[in-house]
């Protein structure tokens, strides 16, 4: 592509020998530049691009966009801008034919939720017959198939690409959990949102935003429009704190839904009505400006109301028919990692789920004790090279609201584990909570089954869908269900069937 077309409506302060450049190719990763490439030098948490540039020379560049200027006598073509991120992702954009102008696209933020109502809200789009491009904290589905996510939201250069395979594929849909990092790093600058919609807001991610405002900042630009006009619509929660600011934020048309607030006044446009939970699922009347609907739902717990009516919402106002939605959400049988049973015969329950901060941690303790009324054991640790202070948090809920903790590792990375069960050690101290450490996890998970009586609910907290556990010096294959199957079957539960359902 030519230079002058690919830097449209990029705010470059200068462009130095790009006249005769075609760019064959776009990289941020100086491994994987190609000869007639560009390479965008990214400032990243702990690696600087501009450090990278002599190697992406060497391997082919064409040219480099960097908010550096030029060194003396480079002579390689060289785009200098204030914002290398968003530079990178307007390029991105033009290089692939602006591939989110042909489709449909929703964008899902809010600290917990994302994962589940977007993969309720593209069962839905499959229950009408769309083909629908996925992206997020699992993995992203592509038009070539799925792949395993490095990031919530992909970097800019990448998620383009994979919108324009989906566009070429005849996809018209696209859902996409857009994060806190993606929405400060600009990878989903200049995209179109049909709709964008809000879960909630709690404390994780602090170690990069350092506070909830600057964190609440992040989230509430995808509401306002990022280099386009703000989404068609945006649907908010308003059991949310954060969700009654952002509602006053918002401009154009909001739907708004809820299962607590204001729900006798038109406020609240939808809503759950006489739910039941249980470990079969969730069963509810769907409450909308249409009308009512049925709504089942193969799908555990109060927090997974939220993601239900979320979903349900987000497709109405889209457009979407009340049987469709009923008939698109009873499609959905499970979400990897979001309270997964794990079955080998054993008269107690085991539950795999992801939960990793204060909000997704007390839900799924309530989800848990809603359940059953027996004892609740959980396992769990707190990630390395992460925010510290939600540890001692985290194990205050633990501790209060579990009736045994063991304590145990989750991805320690450069930390010492030891240290790291002594900071979320203190929380559960304090509240008083019967404890237990084991650092190696799958023993931690015989622990706690040994521990386990007839009725009981042991939840494997943390790590959910993850499928490595990392350390200093190495990463590790791991899988949460298969560890627990080990586990249960070294106590005598296992058989051939033996399986997470």
């Amino acid at each position: 592509m030519d230079m002058n077309k690919l830097l449209e409506g990029v705010e470059a302060s200068q462009v130095v020998g790009g006249e005769n450049v075609s760019v064959l190719g776009l990289a941020c990763d100086s491994r994987r530049v190609e000869s007639g490439w560009l390479f965008a030098a990214l400032q990243g948490e702990t690696h600087n691009g501009n450090d990278y540039i002599p190697q992406a020379v060497a391997g082919g560049a064409c040219a480099v966009l960097s908010e550096q200027a030029p060194p003396p006598g480079f002579e390689t073509a060289w785009v200098q801008v204030s914002s290398a991120r968003r530079a990178l992702s307007q390029v991105a954009a033009n290089f692939y034919g602006h591939p989110a102008r042909s489709m449909r696209v929703v964008g899902i933020t809010g600290t917990n939720g994302k994962t589940t109502t977007s993969y309720l809200l593209q069962a839905i789009l499959s229950a009408a017959g769309g083909k629908t491009a996925l992206f997020g904290t699992v993995r992203h589905r592509t038009a070539g198939g799925e792949i395993e996510a490095i990031n919530t939201t992909p970097e800019s250069l990448d998620l383009q690409r994979y919108l324009a395979e989906w566009r070429d594929s005849g996809a018209g849909w696209a859902v996409m959990e857009v994060s806190s990092h993606g929405l400060a790093f600009n990878r989903v600058y200049g995209i179109p949102y049909s709709a964008a919609v809000f879960t909630n807001l709690a404390g994780d991610h602090l170690d990069y935003h350092k506070t909830m405002e600057s964190y609440f900042e992040a989230k509430q630009q995808l509401f306002l429009g990022l280099g386009t006009e703000p989404p068609g619509v945006s649907v908010i929660n308003m059991d949310d704190a954060y969700g009654k600011r952002l509602r006053e934020l918002c401009q154009g048309r909001v739907a708004l839904y809820g299962l607590e607030s204001n729900l006798e006044s038109e406020e609240v446009q939808y809503t759950a009505l006489n739910p039941k939970l249980s470990f079969a699922g969730t069963v509810f009347d769907l409450k909308t400006p249409e009308g009512n609907v049925p709504i089942h739902s193969s799908l555990v717990g109060r927090s997974n109301l939220y993601n239900l009516v979320a979903a349900c919402a987000t497709a109405h106002v889209l457009g979407f028919g009340l049987d469709t939605i009923a008939k698109g959400i009873e499609s959905l049988k499970s979400v990897p990692g979001r309270f997964e049973r794990v079955a080998a015969g054993q008269p107690f329950t085991v539950i795999i789920d992801f939960a990793h901060t204060d909000l997704a941690f007390t839900n799924l303790f309530h989800t848990a004790r809603e359940l059953t009324r027996n004892r609740v054991i959980i396992v769990f640790g707190s990630g390395g090279d992460r925010d510290r202070t939600k540890r001692p948090v985290m194990g205050e809920i633990a501790g209060r609201l579990a009736d045994f903790v063991v304590l145990t590792t989750d991805n320690p990375r450069s930390e010492d584990p030891a240290q790291i069960m002594e900071d979320t050690l203190a929380g559960v101290r304090k509240a008083g909570g019967k404890h237990e450490i084991v650092e190696d996890r799958e023993q931690a998970f015989a622990r706690a089954f040994e521990l386990a009586q007839e009725g009981d609910i042991v939840l494997l907290a943390g790590k959910g869908h993850q499928e490595t556990q990392i350390f200093s010096d190495r990463e590790e294959p791991w899988s949460e269900s298969e560890a627990a199957l080990r586990a249960l079957a070294r106590l005598g539960f296992a058989s051939e069937e033996a399986r997470p359902e």
